[in-house]
């Protein structure tokens, strides 16, 4: 099952669906127009809650109390407020949204899937959470995690497991899990998550869902923290959420705020304005990391489509060494979490690694996660700015590559959605890809594309699988050219046939 090539025919099957697979930007313009009533918006979330989450397990924190005071001055303010009240209303205007549970909201925990932080209650509103709220939107809880936010599944000793709509035997992805599948059962508008090594990107994917990675930097971690973390890690980004393209785009632009005029991304060229003045590069497979095949076919047809367009599709990927990229990308990013390690896991670590070290422990050839994270999480400074260097190096490859390319699409995973695996070391988890047995963590080459340089990765649904899986297309640009991800991914909605698609199950 494909995603229909036209986009107006996809709007007339959506309109069949109930009001919580509407955008957020519609819902909003229809609350300041007093049209639709932020309480009653907000009672039909909390009951579509009330009566699926018990399946999906992704709304793991609620505040619908607060939510509901939310609401009610929103409805005031629209029926009996002043001129200048109404006028200052948002755009997300009695929008009810969820956040992830790393992100703190004042008065409940943020645990982090962690059980010796139960007692971890936040203050005060992460700035994003802070942002979005004065815009408008209602935030009616939290969504679940894995624990440390360090899987591409979605469950912890806390809040237990949460499911996919699409299929409850298998995994919504992680580590911002719950928020994709909370978007894709009609739960919430919009949803903040994070991303260091697919955690917004991943969930997106398996879950059919939007989900923008920024460029390094551009969006605040501000109240998304452990307590005893000041310093912001290597390669992690904040980002949104969305069912719909132009939602995404909002959301993002709600939580850049004031930094929107003074951050310097890149604006789209003018030629851009039209399907044909893109300039697009199709990578949908690699020895690195096989694809399955069917979503290999989805990202070859939707090249097809492109072209159709007008647009010119060279189906190659950058004059980079995908391999080199992968191996460095691991090593930099398990030095960056390296600091969550215990003095005996490091003890430990440093053993193993200095074997690897001096050959009496050999790394297996290609593919060697193991091997890779105890040497880069127990590497030495002058290790480490030997990475950063071979990084930099590459990013200006890159740099040079985007003069003549506008966007690389390429996937966001290797395989869709796969059943829940929950023993075992993430590395020893198997999942057959095209009948061979992958690693789970392999399928992070394809997060590390974008992830490494620090460039903007947006993750758009492309189709679903003959299972009606949910597959996406990850959008990469240059570093700081969000706006021209976020472009693109617009155009796909509007023009390709990338939309959300309703899973079956929950679709009323």
């Amino acid at each position: 099952m494909w995603a229909a090539d036209s986009f107006e025919a996809n709007i007339v099957m959506k309109s069949l669906y109930p009001q919580a697979f509407e955008s957020a930007i519609a819902i909003a313009n229809r609350v300041k127009r007093g049209t639709l009533k932020a309480s009653d918006v907000l009672s039909a979330q909390i009951e579509r809650i009330q009566k699926h989450d018990q399946a999906i397990n992704a709304v793991v924190v609620r505040d619908f109390d607060q939510a509901r005071l939310a609401a009610e001055r929103i409805d005031r303010i629209v029926q009996r407020g002043s001129e200048r009240q109404k006028q200052a209303l948002g755009p997300l205007a009695g929008v009810p949204i969820t956040v992830k549970e790393s992100y703190d909201l004042a008065g409940l925990p943020s645990t982090f899937g962690r059980v010796e932080m139960r007692a971890n209650i936040a203050q005060s509103d992460a700035l994003m959470v802070s942002r979005l709220k004065q815009a408008g939107a209602i935030v009616m809880g939290k969504t679940n995690v894995p624990v440390r936010l360090s899987d591409w599944q979605s469950f912890n000793p806390i809040y237990g497991t949460t499911n996919n709509p699409y299929d409850l035997t298998r995994v919504p992805g992680g580590s911002s899990g719950g928020g994709a599948a909370a978007l894709a059962a009609g739960f919430s508008f919009l949803e903040l998550g994070s991303d260091i090594g697919g955690s917004i990107r991943g969930p997106a994917h398996f879950c059919g869902v939007f989900g923008h990675k920024p460029s390094i930097g551009v969006l605040s971690g501000e109240g998304h923290a452990l307590p005893d973390a000041l310093a912001t890690a290597d390669l992690v980004a904040y980002g949104p959420l969305a069912r719909h393209a132009r939602d995404l785009k909002l959301s993002f632009d709600v939580a850049l705020g004031e930094d929107l005029a003074g951050y310097g991304l890149v604006k789209p060229a003018a030629r851009l304005a039209r399907p044909s003045g893109w300039r697009v590069a199709l990578l949908s497979d690699a020895k690195t990391c096989p694809v399955d095949r069917e979503i290999v076919k989805g990202l070859e047809a939707l090249g097809d489509r492109l072209e159709k367009l007008g647009m010119k599709v060279q189906r190659k990927g950058p004059p980079i060494e995908l391999e080199h990229l992968h191996k460095l990308y691991i090593r930099l990013l398990r030095a960056a979490t390296s600091r969550g390690l215990s003095d005996q896991a490091f003890k430990e670590q440093a053993e193993v690694a200095e074997a690897y070290r001096h050959g009496t422990r050999q790394e297996r050839k290609g593919y060697d996660y193991y091997a890779w994270m105890v040497q880069a999480n127990t590497m030495t400074h002058r290790e480490w700015l030997q990475a950063h260097e071979e990084r930099m190096a590459m990013a200006r490859t890159w740099g040079a590559w985007f003069e003549e390319v506008d966007v690389l699409l390429c996937p966001v995973a290797s395989m869709p959605a796969f059943h829940h695996m929950q023993s075992g070391e993430r590395w020893e988890r198997m999942i057959a890809v095209n009948g061979q047995q992958q690693p789970s963590t392999q399928t992070m080459f394809w997060a590390g594309m974008s992830t490494l340089c620090g460039l903007p990765g947006t993750a758009v649904p492309a189709g679903q699988t003959t299972k009606g899986l949910p597959f996406g297309v990850q959008v990469i640009g240059p570093r700081d050219g969000d706006q021209i991800t976020l472009a693109f991914a617009e155009l796909l909605e509007k023009y390709a046939g990338c939309q959300f698609q309703p899973p079956p199950a929950f679709a009323s």
